[in-house]
């Protein structure tokens, strides 16, 4: 940001506060970027640090009071015409308005009065030229603003109508309780005295005689409609309706007009210059704060970036262990369990010695690179090699004795090296998991033979939580005859959890499970060519062709029927589920236009690099982007080539996540590996890796109390209000720059996309 060049007779600017000599000579309430106990005037700016021990004014400006980002669900509604008058912030960073072919041919360029004038342009307006674009904006600015404020009004409409907010999920209350309870702490802050406390692991403690199981609801039922997805009815009265969800053809009109304006050449080019606007920003702002944030961090006590708490947003649960990891165990196995029945193959029940015998192999062959699960060079743009590298020496076998929850044994084995890595986890106290677990929809009973491997085998840690990945596989369901329609999917998913949200005792572990639930994400290889068959998609029921469904069609249906499900489990008091889905890694970048609308946070998304107006949309709707770089690197993009450095310097919520250790990790603490790689690479310092870290507990699904606990009681308000340094160890000049830069940008968009409205 940069100040006006007129200057008083002191030779400061008019709009600036004076310092006092006492502040220019160092005093200790002034800390300043380049050299303690001086302010800088150079070039008609001016820096301000903001100390924490002073958290009302910002980094350059006095914070000004932002009427877009106080709205509970961060929808920015406009104040009409009526308010002519931006913030100083919003008035320095006006962009340049469009000229239309007339303006270009005969705009006329005054040179004497060019040459007599001193002001130039640097990302400030003079204050007749900012009166001048606020009075009278070009038609085709307003018009500009318009379509990026209706897009983010479709995405405030589905998120709003399927609960997928935080503040409307009932487990975010402040009664709502946990069992088993989160972990005593161990230390008082405001005594500064360490407390003797005995923390159990959640798997002694839980015991699902103590879990409470709610009755039957009787106000309400469920059915389907003409789009064949579940919706909740009065009993015998269909048109009484707790929810009206969006149909398929309303979804693809709102679809359709996003794609339209987000290919449109003037918007794709406003996008891109505020994107390069906001990254020419966060460089000038690093290059001026840089030492003052160093120094906020080393006077913090205690923290650091290995002690906060930090959240691997994405990663998959069978890939969850080093490969290290899982030989010892395999060689284990070998050596006191060869015996153990542990697989039916060929007609036959094999012990775990005869399969090995099988392959002609003995623990003593078996090393690392024998197991072959690392995805090297061959894996580059081959997801179907990649997706060969979960099988053990490359038998499919292996993967599930080893790897599998419902096999022969059960999922014995690989509950027990969950507990391993579980433990693993609890040990390192700061770091917690998202673990992504498959419900294929090939049966009804998926689901109580997942819930019941969960709490039979006691899968349970105050450090883990659980999403469920429906892979998209229907046209190799439909090859094998095991599914009929596409609606046989949906039914086998979501059937058995409308059941257990009307009667929880229908499904009593299936409910006791699902309150460690966050929600859903689609996978499978997003490369695969979305053919359109048809001109009008066919509902579930009527899609009975080979060919898979399109991915903006699949996640139509998670949202359809999560939506409605979560408008009864919130009214029940039951936690609410959120859609997550893989988008962005591969493929048409139009998945990232259904997942705006439809999902409140994504994994990937390196694909935004070439729609510039959705990442813009990103951007000022603050949507979780779950980034895994070595993933990347090893599949689609090298690791040079990844926008994430660009995504985080232009302030996109951003997070770092493993994906699958199996495959691409070396180390016990694959997720502080990742952080290692990216902080070498990209050159990020502590203060980036813990905003990082802030950012991954933001975009999980962990209960409010105990996000409460991590960042700080008031994470919840925005800018430096919510932050607790001495819990993230991030400096409130970071929070404050990325509070006042986001909300600029929303103010902009509040005032000329309502210009024209009464």
């Amino acid at each position: 940001m940069f100040m006006d060049d007129r200057k008083d007779k002191d030779g400061l600017s008019v709009d600036e506060p004076q310092v006092s000599r006492d502040e220019e000579s160092g005093g200790s309430d002034a800390h300043f970027s380049y050299h303690e106990g001086r302010k800088i005037f150079e070039n008609s700016s001016k820096h301000v640090a903001v100390d924490q021990e002073d958290l009302s004014s910002s980094g350059f400006l006095p914070q000004p009071h932002h009427p877009t980002m106080m709205g509970a669900n961060g929808n920015g509604q406009g104040q009409g015409k009526k308010n002519r008058t931006l913030s100083s912030n919003a008035r320095h960073t006006l962009p340049d308005a469009p000229l239309s072919k007339a303006e270009i041919v005969n705009k006329i360029t005054d040179d004497s009065v060019r040459d007599k004038t001193p002001l130039y342009k640097m990302g400030m307006l003079s204050d007749d030229a900012s009166q001048q674009i606020l009075e009278d904006p070009s038609p085709e600015l307003v018009d500009l603003y318009t379509k990026v404020q209706e897009c983010r009004d479709l995405r405030t409409k589905y998120q709003s109508l399927s609960l997928q907010y935080n503040s409307q999920n009932p487990k975010n209350s402040q009664d709502w309780e946990i069992y088993p309870p989160p972990p005593k702490p161990s230390y008082n802050a405001e005594t500064k005295t360490v407390i003797a406390v005995t923390n159990k692991p959640d798997a002694e403690v839980f015991d699902f005689n103590e879990c409470e199981i709610p009755g039957e609801d009787t106000e309400w039922d469920f059915g389907t409609n003409d789009d064949d997805s579940y919706y909740v009815h009065k009993p015998g009265k269909e048109d009484e309706i707790l929810a009206n969800i969006p149909s398929l053809r309303d979804y693809y009109k709102d679809l359709e007009k996003m794609v339209g304006i987000s290919s449109d050449g003037p918007a794709k080019s406003f996008a891109f210059r505020r994107l390069q606007y906001l990254e020419a920003r966060w460089n000038l702002y690093y290059l001026l704060n840089e030492y003052q944030e160093t120094s906020v961090s080393k006077r913090n006590p205690h923290r650091d970036f290995y002690n906060v708490r930090k959240v691997d947003t994405h990663v998959h649960h069978s890939a969850c262990m080093n490969q290290k990891h899982l030989l010892r165990f395999i060689k284990y196995k070998l050596r006191h369990c060869k015996d153990e029945k542990v697989i039916f193959r060929d007609g036959k029940v094999l012990t775990l010695d005869e399969v090995f015998r099988s392959l002609n192999l003995s623990g003593y062959d078996l090393s690392i690179d024998t197991l072959d699960m690392h995805a090297h060079k061959d894996t580059f743009h081959r997801f179907d090699k990649f997706n060969l590298k979960y099988n053990p020496i490359g038998e499919s076998r292996l993967r599930e004795i080893f790897l599998k929850t419902n096999n022969y044994i059960n999922g014995s084995y690989l509950a027990e090296i969950t507990q391993q890595v579980l433990s693993d986890l609890e040990n390192s106290k700061y770091q917690n998991c998202e673990y992504r677990i498959s419900v294929y929809g090939r049966s009804l009973d998926e689901w109580d033979k997942l819930a019941s491997w969960v709490i039979d085998n006691k899968v349970i840690s105050h450090n883990v939580r659980w999403l469920i990945q429906i892979p998209r596989l229907y046209d190799i369901y439909k090859k094998t005859d095991t599914v009929k329609t596409f609606q046989d999917i949906c039914t086998n998913i979501f059937q058995p959890l409308f059941e257990v949200t009307k009667n929880p005792k229908s499904h009593p572990k299936l409910h006791v499970f699902l309150q460690r639930v966050i929600g859903f994400d689609s996978v499978d290889d997003e490369s695969k060519v979305d053919r359109r068959f048809h001109r009008k998609y066919p509902k579930p029921s009527l899609w009975d062709s080979p060919q898979n469904p399109p991915y903006s069609y699949y996640l139509y249906y998670l949202y359809s029927n999560m939506a409605s499900l979560n408008q009864w489990r919130a009214k029940r008091g039951f936690n609410t589920l959120v859609l997550r889905p893989h988008c962005g890694e591969a493929g048409d970048p139009e998945h990232l236009v259904s997942a705006y609308l439809l999902s409140q946070s994504i994994s990937h998304g390196i694909l935004l690099r070439k729609v510039p107006f959705v990442q813009y949309l990103y951007f000022l709707d603050q949507v979780g982007i779950a980034m895994s770089p070595l993933s990347n690197n090893a599949l689609f993009l090298t690791y040079d080539k990844n926008p994430f450095p660009h995504y985080f310097k232009r302030g996109l919520n951003v997070s770092l996540s493993t994906d699958d250790p199996l495959q691409f990790s070396y180390t016990r603490e694959p997720l502080i590996e990742e952080y290692s790689v990216a902080a070498q690479i990209y050159k990020l310092s502590n203060v980036d890796m813990c905003e990082l870290a802030r950012n991954s507990v933001l975009q999980s699904g962990w209960e409010a109390q105990i996000k409460k606990h991590w960042i700080g009681k008031d994470y919840e308000l925005p800018g430096v209000e919510g932050n607790d340094v001495g819990k993230t160890n991030v400096p409130n000049i970071r929070i404050n720059y990325r509070y006042d830069t986001l909300a600029t940008e929303l103010e902009l968009v509040n005032h000329f996309a309502n210009f024209n409205k009464d």
